[in-house]
């Protein structure tokens, strides 16, 4: 008998692309990166290092839900973006990661369900069997720009689902969640008790303005139990300071109820650092400066991956709508693992779409973080790997 919780028996053997990324590093050789993400390591703004030793930086005013004066940066900050909010709704998190683990407390027993969609990035599987709670995948369809379709979400759920988990925009798909389908949802929920859990570390992230397009639901006047997730890490490109956040929304009686379990949650937990908090005014002050360059960063890079495809290719740039990351979508043969490691022969980096569980075809995944001259120097090997394997 294993000494070992199942819980954390999760695969750890090495796929044949980790094999050669490890194999290329150990020789030394050069690698143009278009998987990086760390947002810390690619020349953009940060803000200054003194806001974190402020003075009562090492003092100890346990708050369950945060201190007020963070909390109250954060709705400020989502007033910035539209959203009708008060701080006494909010509950700050080390992460965003540890927020979905207190959710997945707060709203169900073990061997409950949540709805994640596929494709998404490849985390909730983890942070969901942590809790002892499983995942039913929902469809996102290509022929829907990978957007929601409520008939599928409909369709995934059984008699042990509790929430449905919505990310917006996705992650890597980059289509924003909207008005129509918000509406759809929130009736399914309704109908059926689920909660809503909406992902929105990416929304500040919008490379154009579309109506129709949801921003955020903090704050939405919704029928079912509604939280919505965001953090330091994207919205202000500082994964490091290790704050997140959690609005907490819904009927009013069934929002009172989720705050209080939430703030015994928090209060086990008081994983928040003093000096992050204290801080936060300022570094949510720096947040407009980050994606204003981050902005400029992702949008030029998409116009060269797309000045780099010819007109005649069979491979194309899947449309979306915001976030750091873009799809590129691929002929079936040679298949996604055999042209990555063909890009990782010529010294690029970038990743398959099985990574993220797309199906229906062959896809790529390229990070737009990375600096110009290194994605600008990446597009003549994509584009002649992708023509000879297409």
């Amino acid at each position: 008998m294993s000494p070992f919780s199942a819980r954390t028996d999760f695969p750890r053997a090495w796929n044949p692309l980790a094999r050669a990324l490890a194999e290329r590093r150990a020789r030394g050789l050069p690698l143009l990166d278009l998987t990086e993400t760390n947002p810390t390591r690619v020349g953009l703004p940060t803000p200054e290092p003194a806001l974190l030793a402020s003075p009562g930086a090492l003092g100890y005013t346990p708050e369950p839900q945060g201190l007020l004066p963070a909390r109250e940066a954060v709705a400020a900050h989502l007033a910035s973006r539209g959203a009708r909010v008060w701080p006494e709704h909010l509950v700050l998190s080390a992460s965003t990661s540890e927020s979905y683990g207190w959710l997945f407390k707060l709203l169900c027993e073990p061997g409950d369900n949540v709805l994640v969609p596929a494709p998404s990035y490849p985390l909730f599987e983890y942070l969901t069997r942590l809790e002892g709670v499983e995942t039913r995948t929902y469809c996102l369809p290509r022929a829907h720009g990978f957007g929601l379709d409520v008939g599928e979400v409909a369709a995934a759920r059984d008699a042990r689902t509790r929430a449905v988990l919505v990310v917006n925009p996705g992650n890597p798909t980059g289509h924003y969640l909207q008005e129509g389908e918000l509406e759809a949802l929130g009736a399914l929920c309704a109908e059926t008790g689920m909660a809503l859990l909406c992902d929105e570390v990416f929304s500040d992230f919008a490379w154009d303005e579309e109506p129709g397009r949801v921003a955020t639901v903090a704050g939405r006047a919704l029928p079912m139990p509604t939280f919505s997730l965001s953090g330091l890490s994207k919205v202000a490109g500082l994964p490091g300071l290790k704050l997140g956040w959690i609005h907490v929304g819904g009927p009013d009686a069934v929002r009172d109820e989720a705050l209080a379990r939430l703030e015994l949650v928090a209060d086990t937990y008081l994983s928040v650092s003093t000096p992050v908090q204290l801080a936060l005014p300022g570094l949510l002050a720096h947040a407009p400066r980050f994606q204003a360059a981050l902005l400029e960063r992702v949008r030029e890079n998409r116009r060269r991956l797309l000045q780099a495809r010819p007109k005649e290719a069979r491979w194309s740039v899947v449309p979306a709508q915001g976030g750091w990351s873009t799809v590129l979508r691929l002929p079936r043969e040679p298949g996604e693992e055999a042209t990555c490691l063909a890009l990782l022969d010529e010294g690029v980096g970038v990743q398959p779409g099985y990574f993220y569980d797309f199906t229906g075809g062959a896809f790529l995944v390229l990070s737009l973080l990375p600096p110009p001259d290194v994605f600008s120097a990446a597009m003549e090997p994509l584009a002649r790997v992708l023509a000879a394997s297409g």
